[in-house]
């Protein structure tokens, strides 16, 4: 099918408050942008234009040549949406058009091939997703009445066009339209409806970029284990403190259960694998090192791979050391060395296993990490 995309990214996303165009604000470490050129990259139209900020041109079009294989046109925004939309149209060659906005850059090739699909026998065609929400009708404060619900729907992107008359109603347009779908059918023509999608939302407020966040993988969480023997001499390390009534655990290197629980738990939650893969006996230069470097070289590893931490809780399970007295101490010192917060809590195994009797010592911890930009 002859069908073209135009990317409508030039918005400054005031209401966002970031200080760059929307476009260019990133979830899970890639800009909306991006997002949605991936989308579009699947769908493969048959030509591509990109609506952009004036100001930020050599930064899209860096952003557009590094995710998107095809070839493509650049379009400076206009004055307003439906400026822009007409800037970019003016660019299109191919008899039909989707025109699409980057802020819902979560919408899914399927949704594409919808419009697309619905196109051919339309002139007209916009996704749709129902209304939830008990709908009124009001002047000022007053509730005028209560709208149908099932009668309403919301509107979404990309809406499909035949080209030229679209062309021919923008030229044409008394005034600005919320979308294109409305001028349209202001100038005659009919709409029919394809459904949306729940991903298909706008991005406009910091509630909209905060649910794409949780929604689209902003955060991941891992888990980690770890326990050691106490040895016969030595001075007890755990938690990156000193514990100088207990003797050390055992271990290729200092043994500090607390700590090598919460490398693996970050370990974890990246994807890096675990604590032996990356810090094992095969690693002599780790032989006899402190947990505090085991932390500091893991923070680094996540970091290269995208994340930070934003929380770390970590169960001990022993008899002995007692951490209720130190806890505190033990968190602050956790906290300072993740950079983030970590909560510790302590239990004992009533009585089971080897831990029971003063052998050893076990944790359990969980990493919480958010991505980066």
């Amino acid at each position: 099918m002859n069908v073209a995309v135009v990317l409508v990214a030039a918005g400054n996303g005031e209401r966002l408050g970031a200080g760059i165009p929307k476009a260019l604000v990133t979830v899970a470490g890639k800009s909306l942008l991006v997002h949605a050129l991936e989308a579009i990259q699947k769908f493969n139209p048959t030509q591509l234009v990109v609506v952009v900020h004036e100001d930020h041109v050599e930064e899209f079009q860096s952003q557009i040549r590094a995710v998107y294989h095809g070839e493509f046109a650049i379009a400076v925004g206009g004055t307003s949406r439906q400026g822009s939309v007409a800037n970019g149209l003016a660019l299109v060659k191919a008899e039909l058009v989707l025109i699409h906005d980057a802020a819902r850059a979560f919408a899914s090739p399927a949704l594409f091939e919808a419009v697309a699909a619905e196109l051919s026998n339309s002139d007209v065609v916009v996704p749709v997703i129902p209304v939830s929400d008990t709908v009124k009708r009001v002047s000022g404060n007053d509730v005028l009445g209560t709208e149908d619900r099932n009668t309403l729907r919301l509107s979404q992107t990309p809406q499909g066009f035949r080209t030229k008359e679209l062309q021919r109603a923008l030229s044409e347009a008394p005034s600005d339209f919320t979308d294109d779908a409305a001028l349209m059918q202001a100038m005659g023509f009919s709409v029919r409806s394809v459904p949306g999608e729940v991903n298909a939302f706008k991005l406009t407020t910091n509630s909209d970029l905060d649910r794409a966040r949780q929604d689209f993988g902003q955060r991941a969480t891992g888990i980690g284990t770890d326990a050691h023997k106490f040895s016969e001499s030595g001075q007890l390390v755990l938690g990156c403190l000193v514990w100088p009534e207990l003797p050390k655990l055992e271990g290729h290197s200092d043994g500090d259960s607390i700590a090598h629980a919460i490398v693996d738990a970050l370990l974890s939650a990246a994807g890096l694998g675990d604590i032996g893969s990356n810090f094992g006996v095969d690693r002599p230069e780790f032989a006899g090192a402190s947990g505090e470097i085991f932390i500091s070289e893991t923070l680094k590893m996540i970091a290269a791979k995208g994340f930070s931490v934003e929380n770390v809780a970590v169960q001990v399970i022993a008899d002995k050391p007692k951490i209720g007295p130190r806890r505190d101490e033990l968190e602050a010192r956790l906290s300072a060395i993740v950079e983030a917060r970590v909560s510790v809590g302590a239990t004992t195994t009533d009585g089971l296993g080897f831990l029971a009797d003063s052998r050893g010592v076990a944790a359990v911890a969980t990493a919480l990490l958010k991505v980066l930009g």
